[in-house]
């Protein structure tokens, strides 16, 4: 292993030019960053991890030990990183078989004898590590700096990944603003035009048809308006979660739906926890879904699946090209929809932790499907 080739105050003063350059993004200094850290530490690999649930999985590295590219993966069981998540500070090893190492998974499965490291924190959450190693032993222990050098590093990629995910919830909720706007901008307008020109028509012939058709541009633009209020304020929380036995759901929201020539056919008698009132939205926008695309009798199913429960009718469907676009906000084949039902149903199931998908149904006609649903016995409360 090579000597220290920088003092404290040179790697200081190198680390913050690197991360001080507002011109650079954070996947362009990272690299320098890691290259300035085995440099300074004298070892010869530097990486950043990334662990999820059980799994490290190293998201950049300097250096060129096969096991530590990025991209690689391992259980965290094998890992030194297990226990740098568990110390407040740095972990540090000078000599792994000196120290008690030999034997354990993460030195078989690595080989290294010197290993430093500090945890990554994210929104008070463990994200990774930034850690720096070398397959041979070190001659002296790290010192305090070195330990200061390497927790300065870890909190100022904490920082960045911190910004970073900030910024892409800010594009995020900026991008959903436009798509409102566009929505807005695009669907009052058109029943707006419709109520101004008939208006006109009714001052000059006094029809009361005419009347009728402002009437029902109004119901549009009011039933535009309750959808995207829902979705800007509730359409992405649910509240307190209770025992809902989803025929007894699927019913009561059958009959506030407009289907006298409809019918309803329920093959399930599952228990799941769930919000009631958001969980309406979801399957009254699914059956008006059908009712508008399928004609008034259409004929709509509701079933079990694996982990989950369908909802399918027998109408004309949805074209394979189009089912990746259904659930886009303003989306809409329908002439008197909104297109935002299925955006609404797309954010209730989410935000139970469940998916939500588009395929064929057994009889040609659409079949929403809703998995990661975890069903429990009716009284318990608790998982199956």
């Amino acid at each position: 292993m090579d000597d220290v080739e920088l003092s404290e105050g040179d790697a200081l003063r190198r680390m913050y030019r690197i991360t001080a350059a507002q011109e650079r993004s954070f996947e362009d200094k990272l690299p320098d960053l890691l290259d300035l850290g085995c440099v300074y530490l004298g070892v010869e690999t530097g990486f950043l991890t990334e662990i999820d649930d059980d799994t490290q999985m190293i998201m950049a590295a300097s250096g060129d030990h096969e096991l530590l590219q990025p991209g690689r993966s391992c259980p965290l069981s094998k890992a030194y990183c297990r226990k740098t998540v568990d110390v407040e500070g740095a972990l540090t090893v000078q000599h792994a078989r000196v120290e008690g190492w030999e034997g354990d998974a993460a030195y078989e499965e690595f080989g290294l004898e010197t290993y430093i490291g500090a945890k990554v924190v994210v929104d008070r959450e463990v994200y990774g590590t930034f850690c720096f190693a070398d397959t041979e032993a070190r001659d002296r222990p790290f010192s305090e700096d070195e330990e200061t050098f390497v927790e300065l590093m870890a909190q100022w990629v904490s920082y960045e990944i911190f910004q970073k995910r900030a910024t892409e919830r800010i594009q995020q909720q900026r991008d959903q603003l436009e798509e409102f706007t566009r929505v807005v901008s695009h669907d009052i307008r058109n029943p707006l035009g419709i109520v101004d020109g008939y208006l006109d028509l009714a001052e000059r012939t006094g029809d009361p048809e005419h009347f009728e058709r402002c009437r029902d541009a109004i119901d549009r633009m009011e039933a535009l308006i309750d959808d995207l209020l829902f979705l800007t304020r509730e359409g992405q929380t649910i509240g307190g979660r209770e025992e809902i036995r989803i025929d007894e759901l699927a019913r009561e929201c059958w009959s506030f739906v407009n289907a006298e020539d409809g019918t309803l056919e329920i093959d399930t008698d599952r228990v799941v926890m769930g919000d009631w009132s958001r969980l309406q939205q979801v399957f009254e926008n699914l059956f008006r879904n059908a009712l508008e695309h399928g004609g008034e009798d259409v004929t709509i199913r509701v079933g079990d699946l694996d982990g989950g429960v369908y909802v399918e009718d027998d109408g004309t469907g949805i074209p394979e090209a189009e089912r990746e676009q259904v659930f886009v906000d303003g989306f809409t084949t329908g002439e008197s929809g909104t297109g935002l039902g299925l955006t609404i149903i797309r954010q209730v199931v989410e935000a139970h932790g469940w998916t939500v998908s588009v395929t064929e149904g057994g009889a040609g006609g659409a079949r929403f499907e809703i998995r990661g649903m975890e069903f429990v016995e009716p009284g318990t409360g608790g998982g199956e």
